[in-house]
């Protein structure tokens, strides 16, 4: 039985609708505990990441570092997650706001990528480790089993930095391959992921 509020489906036999024009499918769920890196691996633990879905949403729910002043960074693979080393062009601005009401809104060139096989971070070193602190967001990423078309993809997080100020980032790109991409993988720039959650749905 669906759950429907306003005339608009919300819930339908498992599924929840996305705004997308489509429903979102949870697939799987990671937990991070002092973990080094979470990668959903097609065909893995139960992980989809093939042509059943055109499009991924993954979501990031308080996700903690163990060392301060860090980024979280992905990065994507083609070949089943031996190498993680896609080929990226990626854009990056934010917005942020201090505690002390200070704001800026900026492109971000250092955080950007010109095709470059590294991962792709959160920022330049911005996220803080005191127990109050995490990142949140999602990364969409759209048809990654297409041979045909690059790999586009989305990122908007929100964190709390290190110096007590809230950013907001916005960074989208393309990886720069026309194979399949099967696996993606997330990490810190030093140090592990201390808590935290990171799921995959498929939009259908």
């Amino acid at each position: 039985m669906g759950l429907i509020s306003n005339g608009s489906t919300i819930f339908d036999n498992g599924s929840m609708a996305s705004g997308f024009g489509g429903s979102m499918v949870f697939i799987k769920k990671l937990t991070a505990s002092s973990s080094a890196t979470l990668s959903f691996v097609d065909g893995t633990d139960g992980v989809v990441l093939d042509d059943s879905y055109k499009e991924y949403y993954i979501t990031f729910n308080n996700i903690h570092p163990q060392t301060d002043s860090v980024d979280l960074g992905f990065n994507m693979s083609t070949d089943g997650g031996s190498n993680y080393n896609v080929t990226k062009t990626s854009t990056f601005f934010l917005a942020l706001h201090s505690e002390s009401d200070s704001t800026n809104l900026t492109y971000v060139a250092g955080s950007d990528l010109a095709q470059s096989t590294a991962d792709q971070l959160t920022g330049a070193g911005n996220l803080g480790a005191d127990n109050d602190q995490s990142i949140s967001g999602y990364l969409h990423l759209f048809n990654p089993s297409s041979t045909t078309f690059v790999k586009h993809f989305i990122w908007d997080t929100n964190l709390s930095e290190f110096r007590d100020r809230v950013h907001t980032n916005h960074i989208a790109g393309y990886g720069n391959t026309t194979s399949a991409v099967d696996a993606i993988r997330f990490r810190m720039t030093s140090g592990n992921i201390d808590a935290g959650d990171i799921c995959l749905y498929g939009i259908a």
